[in-house]
């Protein structure tokens, strides 16, 4: 019998005003590739990184959500979008509450939030 993998994983369900949309901004922008994509619910994956969209019929639900992605290359990320000429990206800075983070908010307006634990 074949051991089962017990590990966890958490994955943002997000909401998007338009699949198309976000498809774009994730795949040509930031790099992830298309793991589902039914007109109704889409998966993205980069590397670690796997989100989840749903198409969500009121803006201010995107702009009242956000996902946590944490990890040790998040300063790389923030290099490779820098070069990309991304709207709304922060500045990778040490926070008050001791964690290196940078902030990107995609076309409709959720919040990806990106830290790491100091070097």
């Amino acid at each position: 019998m074949a051991q089962q993998d017990q590990s966890l994983e958490c994955l943002p369900v997000l909401p998007s005003l338009n699949l198309e949309e976000t498809k774009a901004f994730y795949v040509e922008r930031l790099g992830f590739g298309i793991i589902h994509d039914d007109n109704t619910y889409l998966i993205l994956r980069r590397e670690e990184m796997e989100l989840h969209f749903w198409l969500a019929p009121d803006r201010q639900l995107c702009e009242n959500s956000s996902v946590y992605i944490r990890g040790g290359r998040v300063d790389e990320l923030h290099k490779e979008f820098s070069t990309k000429k991304l709207e709304r990206l922060s500045e990778f800075s040490l926070r008050d509450w001791n964690m290196e983070e940078f902030y990107l908010h995609d076309p409709h307006g959720n919040l990806l939030r990106f830290g790491r634990i100091p070097q």
